[in-house]
This record gives structure tokens, C-alpha cells and sequence, in this order.
């Protein structure tokens, strides 16, 4: 088990530094983007919808490295007094009860959206706009399905601790 907490955690890791490198690609399109509509009054379909594609897979992608490192939303106002058992527990029941459902729900939802988009090769209607939407779409499925093994994995770890036996 040690060993397949280990796994989905470089998995997830591995993804979250490569994904925060579209961060600085991000910045250069839009400074690109900025650039073009202001300096020479041009801008395209393509480039804005490369931007909302790049932010998106961003925030989807490094989701389950966020869980990873313990960054994510969290009301904190009762949780952060309880003892590190009470907050094993918690995490333990939001994962069972919460992410888990979360995860499956978006993965059952958004497989059917994908497959329609790639059956009809969808593409923007915008004049200039992206072809290939199926793409975009695909990472939706693809990142729920991370962030649940990251949530299994810290559910997994969340358990080994209570038993006194944590793992590295």
C-alpha cells in the first residue's frame, strides 16, 4: 500500500511542477495578447480561448498536487483546534463523503461530453477560434480522475496514521 501512496503522490507531484510551467505561458500569451490589440489593434478568437485552455488546464490539473501539498480551501475555524486525530478523521470523512462522490460524479458526467465532442470533432464556432475541443474537454474526466486517486492516497495515509503507522 506504501508503495502505491508513493506513486500517486510522485504521479500527482510530477504533473503539478510540470502544469505550473504553463503559469509562465500563460503570462507570455496574454502579454502577447495585450500587445497585439493595443499596439496594433489585432487579436484573435484563438488566442483568448488559448488563454481560457491554458488557465484551465492550470487549475484542473494542479488540483490534485494542491490536495497533495495541503493548499486547498479549507474552512479552518473549527478544524484547526482540533487534535491531529479529530483532523485524520475529518480529512478521512471529506474524502469518503465529499471528494470521492465529487470526483466519480464529474468523471460519469463529463465522459459522455467529451466522446460527443470528439465523435463531431468539435471545434470553436468563433471565426479564428481553436479546432480540437474535445481536447480541453478531455481534461476534465482526466483530472477529476487524478484528484480522486490523490484523495485515495491521502485517505490511505490519513488511515495509516491513525493505525500509528505512517508512511513516507
Amino acid at each position: 500500500m506504501d508503495k502505491l501512496i508513493r506513486w500517486i503522490n510522485l504521479l500527482n507531484k510530477t504533473i503539478g511542477k510540470g502544469i505550473s510551467l504553463f503559469t509562465i505561458l500563460l503570462i507570455l500569451i496574454v502579454c502577447v495578447d495585450v500587445a497585439l490589440r493595443y499596439f496594433f489593434n489585432f487579436s484573435t478568437a484563438g488566442i483568448t480561448e488559448l488563454e481560457w485552455h491554458i488557465f484551465g488546464c492550470i487549475f484542473l490539473l494542479n488540483a490534485p498536487n494542491t490536495l497533495l501539498m495541503n493548499k486547498h480551501v479549507r474552512v479552518d475555524a473549527l478544524y484547526q483546534k482540533f487534535s491531529d486525530r479529530n483532523k485524520r478523521w475529518v480529512d478521512i470523512f471529506g474524502i469518503l463523503f465529499f471528494l470521492i462522490p465529487f470526483c466519480l460524479f464529474v468523471i460519469h458526467a463529463s465522459i459522455p461530453y467529451v466522446y460527443n465532442s470528439w465523435v463531431i470533432m468539435e471545434k470553436s464556432t468563433d471565426a479564428g477560434g481553436l479546432h480540437f475541443r474535445f481536447i480541453i474537454k478531455a481534461i476534465i474526466p482526466i483530472s477529476m480522475s487524478l484528484l480522486l486517486l490523490q484523495g485515495v492516497s491521502l485517505m490511505l495515509s490519513k488511515l495509516f496514521e491513525l493505525k500509528g503507522t505512517p508512511t513516507s
